[in-house]
């Protein structure tokens, strides 16, 4: 009897219940804030939202997000470098899918091209949140640093390309890459800026490299 009871026990104690695995599957208090942060401060921008707004959203208590943040300018910047994880590690599925530096270089702003063609597409997280900021904020220091690291890229692709001043180049496509994000915001007539945004960049490299490279 007691050996039963025992196995009993142990199996009870290695089968959590459907409550328990049920809780287990919710998203933390921190999850939900970042969630609530990226629809609301993506949508209306970082300063227009308000504390109160995102913690109605997430469905916590306003202690919650200063037990797990600290500060609005905390939660903003925990914001913006989820983004910049997924916009690297998304970056790099499409540099890893092309066998060229050319079409690594392409298919990134094929997809950005994409990306303008949809509705949903606001423009870029990082340029949204870095207007609003004021010197030192959270949102100025992580739009730097994406920046930094995207036109890092541009030129490192560019020279490997076989780009005439490949750092000149990567900089310039940095500026139309950015050019897109303005576009998303303000040209009512997105397809025709998706098709200028890809067309500026197959311009740029085809006048940067030899014409046997290109």
């Amino acid at each position: 009897m007691r050996t039963q009871t025992r196995a009993k026990v142990a199996k009870t104690a290695k089968e959590p219940t459907s409550v328990g695995r049920n809780a287990a599957s919710l998203p933390s208090a921190r999850d939900r804030l970042l969630v609530a942060a990226d629809e609301l401060f993506y949508a209306e921008g970082v300063h227009v939202v308000g504390i109160d707004r995102i913690v109605e959203r997430a469905g916590v208590a306003k202690a919650s997000l200063y037990s797990i943040f600290g500060s609005k300018d905390e939660l903003v910047r925990a914001y913006l470098e989820n983004h910049l994880r997924q916009r690297q590690r998304g970056i790099s599925d499409i540099v890893a899918a092309h066998d060229t530096p050319r079409e690594r270089l392409l298919g990134i702003f094929a997809e950005i091209e994409a990306a303008l063609e949809g509705s949903e597409f606001r423009g870029c997280r990082f340029i949204s949140a870095g207007a609003e900021a004021r010197p030192g904020d959270a949102s100025e220091v992580v739009a730097d640093r994406y920046r930094a690291w995207l036109r890092s890229l541009f030129i490192e692709l560019a020279e490997a390309a076989g780009a005439h001043n490949a750092k000149a180049v990567g900089r310039q496509l940095a500026m139309v890459y950015d050019g897109a994000a303005v576009a998303a915001r303000m040209d009512q007539d997105r397809r025709g800026a998706a098709s200028a945004v890809y067309s500026a960049a197959i311009a740029l490299l085809d006048a940067a490299m030899p014409p046997k490279k290109r």
